[in-house]
């Protein structure tokens, strides 16, 4: 009997749906990690899931794999992380997709217990074609696909605007379009300005958009990645923060310390100005969330005032 007890105890949090999360009132800190490359090691990605899973992150999200194994890498990796004790979050694109094939995705998500997803479109191939009856074309159709089927549904937000969007106005109406299609949590593409995230929240709420917002931070442990990423989204970096590349981007060791501190200062002002949730985009690199756990051990482990 005990173990029988103690089995359906693990099954519950294994299934713990995102939206419950989020609504405990203390702070959350949840990991990203993305499959291997094509033919790459699968190896690398299972010791990082392990050490990161030591960590007890409320979840984890699972970037979507590879293109022509996409669906197995994701439920796979999803699948390995909920086998440590974490709640998954697999990622979903539907960018040109059939109602048939994300049918088809969302029973293997269904089979292998995972119970949350994050609804994206995906990047435009170059080679598109006009989207035919039934295809979807934007996150939002892929909403309204899920919605029926019971998972705890999130969607991605951009505190500097969508690279692709003309104005933050236009992109707020059209992620309130994907909120009222069933989007139970948004969480937000990177950021290093923290004022910027706030003047975002303050006008999503006062448009109507009520859902939990996750604080999506990315530690910089490379300079010369952060300048591509940046470059290819958009993001602001701040002056301050520009010195710090500037300074340690060709010095690894420096820049990981660096980064984790610059970091760690933006999750603790998140969290000190009631931002109870902070996704770390983790890249992969299991000792990068340790230093930045051991950081916040304190906090994390405080009683809420």
């Amino acid at each position: 009997m005990a173990v029988e007890l103690r089995n359906d105890f693990l099954y519950n949090i294994l299934r713990m749906k995102i939206k419950d999360i989020l609504a405990a009132d203390k702070p959350s800190v949840s990991f990203e990690i993305f499959p291997p490359r094509k033919d790459a090691s699968f190896a690398p990605v299972r010791d990082a899931i392990a050490r990161l899973a030591v960590q007890k992150p409320s979840f984890m999200s699972v970037t979507y794999g590879a293109s022509g194994n996409a669906q197995a890498n994701t439920v796979a990796i999803a699948s390995l992380v909920q086998s440590c004790g974490v709640s998954a979050l697999a990622h979903l694109t539907c960018v040109a997709a059939t109602r048939e094939s994300i049918a088809s995705e969302a029973e293997a998500l269904g089979r292998a217990g995972i119970e949350n997803v994050l609804c994206l479109r995906g990047d435009m191939p170059k080679d598109r074609q006009p989207a035919g009856p039934g295809d979807f074309s934007h996150a939002v159709d892929l909403v309204r696909a899920l919605r029926p089927l019971g998972f705890c549904l999130g969607g991605a937000c951009y505190p500097e605007c969508h690279p692709e969007c003309p104005h933050i106005e236009s992109d707020i109406r059209h992620l309130r379009e994907k909120v009222d299609a069933g989007l139970d949590f948004l969480t937000t593409q990177m950021f290093f300005d923290n004022n910027i995230f706030y003047r975002y929240l303050s006008k999503l709420r006062d448009r109507g958009v009520t859902v939990p917002i996750v604080a999506g931070i990315m530690p910089v442990a490379n300079g010369k990645q952060i300048e591509r990423i940046c470059r290819l989204s958009g993001t602001y970096l701040p002056s301050r923060f520009k010195a710090i590349v500037d300074r340690f981007g060709d010095r690894p060791d420096a820049m990981l310390d660096a980064g984790v501190a610059y970091a760690t200062e933006q999750i603790v002002d998140l969290f000190a100005n009631g931002i109870n949730a902070v996704h770390v985009y983790t890249m992969n690199k299991p000792d990068v969330a340790e230093r930045i756990m051991r950081n916040l051990k304190g906090i994390l482990h405080s009683p809420v005032a």
